[in-house]
């Protein structure tokens, strides 16, 4: 099966993720027929400090402006099945879920969730407040999958691109790629 992916990369921290989320899908093209990014003016300085690079101008994936609301995914009639915001800020979790299509990542977010299609947020921040679960619980009830960066030590890691790994190979398996990856109890 063919998949049409929108990734969107905002400023929250964890860039680290995004990186390998676009490798992985790279690795994961025969499964792929278009993937559209969009990333956010934070997104890029965020990705710039933490990572010491601008490497996410050398993808070969589809960029959209952040307002480009003539970009494919800004529309359910293009049947992009999955996006997954990596990471998501409360900001744009909080704008999800309350429908507020300020820019192309929030108004992508709405055509999934209208669509009934999967939308996979990957949040990163800590410690929770009140508002960021109640607003959690929403997206969650509206049809969102909220999976925190919460990595996984039981594999093993030993660079942050595997510890990240555990996170994005979660991330893959719940908008239902094929693939090989740790399973607890398996090796």
């Amino acid at each position: 099966m063919s998949r049409k992916i929108v990734v969107a990369i905002t400023g929250a921290s964890g860039s680290i993720y995004a990186k390998v989320l676009l490798n992985r899908l790279m690795e994961l093209k025969d499964q792929i027929s278009e993937v559209g990014v969009v990333m956010s003016d934070n997104a890029k300085v965020v990705w710039q400090e933490e990572l010491q690079n601008k490497d996410y101008e050398q993808f070969p994936f589809q960029f959209y402006s952040k307002n480009d609301f003539f970009a494919p995914f800004a529309s359910g009639s293009a049947r992009f099945d999955t996006m997954i915001i990596c990471p998501c800020s409360m900001g744009t979790l909080a704008r999800i879920a309350h429908g507020i299509s300020s820019d192309l990542t929030t108004r992508a977010a709405d055509v999934i969730l209208k669509e009934r299609r999967k939308l996979i947020l990957v949040t990163r921040e800590t410690p929770l407040s009140h508002i960021h679960i109640q607003n959690m619980k929403v997206v969650t009830d509206a049809g969102g999958i909220i999976c925190p960066a919460s990595p996984s030590f039981y594999s093993l890691p030993k660079t942050f691109d595997e510890l990240a790994g555990t996170v994005v190979d979660r991330v893959l398996s719940l908008a239902g790629f094929n693939f090989n990856h740790y399973q607890w109890g398996t090796e």
